[in-house]
């Protein structure tokens, strides 16, 4: 295979991985995938296991989702991947999320508001050099 191939190559796998990766962060999606069997099934799981080389850094900045790699962290867990095939506990997920977002949004706001009205008040006053020097 030519270098160009195998650049080709790693980038689609980049991209698949980076798109799978972030559809974790879906709770409807994992539900999705625990009703059909794929969180019970000993190779998706190992697949799940190579995925955590996303927490990397040098990986992570280029997720839009980054609260996929938390619920990456918790599907190497097997009761709670169990547990996924429970409707009610992809709900509970997926309402926790939203009001985590939410408080997000509202905390962010009031640190930027409050940073704004800081930098106003935070501008000195200028003086002429020449009236203090005499």
């Amino acid at each position: 295979m030519s270098g160009d191939g195998a650049s080709e190559q790693a980038r689609s796998r980049f991209q698949a991985e980076l798109e799978f990766i972030q559809c974790l962060a879906n709770p409807n999606y994992l539900n999705f995938l625990a009703q059909r069997g794929y969180l019970r099934e000993r190779p998706f799981i190992n697949y799940l296991k190579y995925l955590l080389y996303w927490k990397e850094p040098e990986y992570a900045k280029f997720l839009k989702y980054p609260h996929c790699l938390h619920m990456l962290e918790l599907l190497q867990y097997e009761h709670f991947r169990k547990e996924l095939v429970n409707a009610q506990c992809t709900k509970f997920i997926d309402e926790q999320q939203l009001l985590h977002w939410q408080h997000y949004s509202r905390k962010r706001t009031r640190l930027q508001q409050a940073l704004a009205e800081q930098a106003p008040q935070q501008q000195p006053t200028q003086q002429h050099g020449n009236a203090t020097a005499k």
